[in-house]
């Protein structure tokens, strides 16, 4: 599963640029993304300040990444 999100189209340039990287269990997902994902059982949520869920991937180090390559800075969330 992968779809495309502008990170900056939403927030712009005058945001927070902070973001936080969190470990989810794919069983607490709705049931229609979980359909789409085979096989895994943790993905990582980047997070807004806000709490409001920016994107979904497959490991920590791509949250990570995804969140600076979009000149973000990303925090880890125990």
């Amino acid at each position: 599963m992968q779809t495309e999100y502008d990170f900056n189209e939403e927030f712009g340039a005058t945001a927070d640029r902070m973001v936080y990287v969190k470990a989810v269990l794919v069983s607490d997902l709705p049931s229609e993304v979980q359909e789409q994902i085979d096989g895994v059982k943790q993905l990582f949520a980047v997070h807004d300040a806000e709490g409001q869920q920016l994107a979904l991937v497959a490991d920590r180090r791509l949250a990570f990444d995804l969140a600076r390559e979009h000149d973000y800075s990303p925090q880890a969330l125990h």
